[in-house]
């Protein structure tokens, strides 16, 4: 299995997992062309692609989803709630949806997925954890609270991409407004670089051989501390080794 991140941020977010002839995108906040490029980029053609999983309905995951669905004729996977809410807000046509129950497990060509609930501001979101003959992947960009229903995942995996969104004190230094300030740091908002580091201190095994630290805020956070602030955790927790990627 392999994992290619085309974009990962509030600009945009999208992800391909790969296994043998299987293709899937992990949301589409890209629009065609950008998507277009990013896969050329890495060797991959849209035409390719065995489906499209969605996070939720914000506009950073979606925003590209419906041109696609034009130019290609794809299934897409979301929970009801979710699947719901894209058709009603951007155009897209519900019968392209195959819709799963939160923490059942479905295939997507021989990959084994389920989904998992996430504490997020969207109608229904979800992670991802996918799994092929005896390689884990776990998928969680947006989450404000990581529980422990969502740490038996991320104690599975051999690969992970993890939100580490913001530095509490670049946000609270930043000019935005008040209302924002505390919807992201919220528990229906998005992780702190400390949220995520105590996160894989709780619950990384030493199954993890390589995490991606996902949707950086260009405003509220730097490269460098999210990447720190990380492996000071995974240093205690004697996981030295793991490939850490901040993208």
């Amino acid at each position: 299995m392999k994992i290619i991140p085309l974009a990962s941020s509030s600009k945009g977010n999208a992800v391909l997992v790969t296994y043998k002839s299987d293709v899937v995108l992990i949301d589409c906040g890209l629009n065609c062309k950008q998507l277009q490029n990013a896969c050329c980029a890495h060797g991959v053609s849209l035409d390719s692609l065995t489906g499209v999983l969605i996070t939720h309905e914000h506009s950073d995951h979606v925003a590209g989803l419906r041109v696609l669905l034009k130019k290609y004729n794809l299934p897409v996977y979301a929970n009801q709630m979710t699947a719901e809410k894209i058709a009603r807000d951007f155009g897209v046509d519900d019968d392209v949806f195959f819709c799963f129950e939160n923490g059942s497990q479905f295939s997507v060509g021989q990959m084994n997925i389920t989904a998992f609930s996430l504490s997020h501001d969207a109608v229904d979101p979800v992670g991802y954890f996918i799994q092929v003959e005896s390689a884990n992947y776990f998928h969680a960009t947006d989450l404000g609270v990581a529980t422990d229903a969502v740490g038996r995942f991320l104690a599975l995996a051999d690969v992970a991409m993890l939100e580490s969104n913001h530095d509490p004190v670049m946000l609270e230094s930043s000019d935005r407004w008040e209302s924002l300030k505390r919807r992201i740091s919220g528990p229906s908002g998005h992780l702190s670089n400390y949220d995520a580091a105590d996160f894989v201190r709780r619950f990384a095994s030493d199954r993890l051989k390589k995490l991606f630290l996902a949707h950086l805020s260009g405003e509220c956070n730097a490269p460098h501390l999210a990447e720190n602030t990380m492996r000071e955790a995974l240093n205690d927790k004697d996981l030295k080794s793991v490939e850490l990627t901040v993208l």
